[in-house]
């Protein structure tokens, strides 16, 4: 592996990756990336400078990183965190869908916004904020509800997904969406004092041949209705969507990169109360809905 840099007419530097940047290492996302060269101007370069000194990102990284297209699934809580993580880590395209606009409650723990944003879409202000932070980032904002109607040409746009949503029928529906459209998840949720994070790569099996496991898998079907506070009902602690959400920004980085061992059939638990982090291996289950032997949902035409 190596990286071939020279200075272009213009002033920018043309980072060149070798062919076996993209071809060897584990398999993940951007291992077949056909797309073998890319432009860093001298701003960029400095900007990027700690990750491309770093043996896990270094040049070739950097470029998956900018050659990259991402959807923030909710610009909350994890949402915000998110987008802004990935968007100083240089992710070329960062999509971002959520229907809700700011209100004053929403400040506590949804960092990307302002008190002036107050009343503004959130997928709007957050637009503004990864702009203000990262002028080389593309943002393409979605003001829109994710639905079974729409979920899939929207996933089908990006390369992975982030879904930071606050609801089990949207955790659900992005889920299975991605296991159809055959793209990676990370996902994330939080309590009062607790949360959780995984990585779903459903649509592919491990080098034994084993199927990895979908979120269905893990938890087969959304608590009934009530059971679950919101958080508008039980309250949250306040920083906690920070942690989870830096969390969600640093797994999407690694399964752009394709660096270190990810949290695939793995799931990241964490009691804020104790603060005590623990991680549970979960594997294929031949009887999930979705990918087992027999499989029961076979589109989004169900209930979500």
């Amino acid at each position: 592996m190596y990286v071939r840099e020279g200075l272009s007419d213009t002033g920018s530097r043309n980072i060149l990756l070798s062919h076996d940047v993209f071809s060897k290492g584990r398999s993940h996302l951007f291992g077949s990336c056909a797309r073998l060269t890319t432009m860093l101007d001298a701003k960029e370069l400095e900007r990027y400078a700690r990750h491309i000194v770093l043996r896990e990102v270094g040049g070739p990284g950097q470029a998956k990183l900018k050659a990259a297209r991402v959807l923030v699934v909710g610009a909350g809580g994890l949402g915000a965190p998110v987008l802004l993580y990935l968007a100083a880590a240089g992710v070329g395209t960062l999509g971002v869908v959520d229907d809700d606009d700011v209100s004053l409650s929403n400040l506590q723990r949804q960092v990307i916004f302002a008190t002036d944003d107050i009343g503004r879409s959130k997928v709007e202000c957050a637009g503004d904020a990864v702009k203000g932070l990262n002028p080389h980032v593309r943002v393409e904002t979605h003001g829109v509800r994710l639905t079974a109607a729409n979920a899939l040409d929207l996933i089908a746009r990006y390369d992975i997904v982030a879904d930071g949503s606050d609801n089990f029928a949207t955790r659900y529906l992005v889920s299975d969406a991605c296991y159809f459209a055959r793209k990676p998840l990370v996902i994330a949720a939080v309590g009062t004092v607790d949360g959780s994070l995984t990585s779903v790569r459903a649509h592919e099996t491990r080098a034994d041949g084993t199927r990895n496991p979908t979120y269905r898998c893990l938890f087969p079907e959304s608590p009934p209705a009530g059971t679950v506070p919101a958080c508008a009902e039980a309250g949250i602690l306040g920083a906690l969507p920070g942690v989870l959400g830096s969390l969600m920004a640093l797994e999407v980085i690694r399964e752009i990169v394709g660096f270190g061992e990810g949290l695939v059939g793995r799931l990241l638990m964490i009691d804020a109360r104790s603060m005590r982090f623990e991680t549970l291996s979960y594997a294929w289950d031949p009887n999930n809905a979705l990918s087992g032997n027999k499989p029961t949902i076979r589109d989004l035409s169900g209930s979500y």
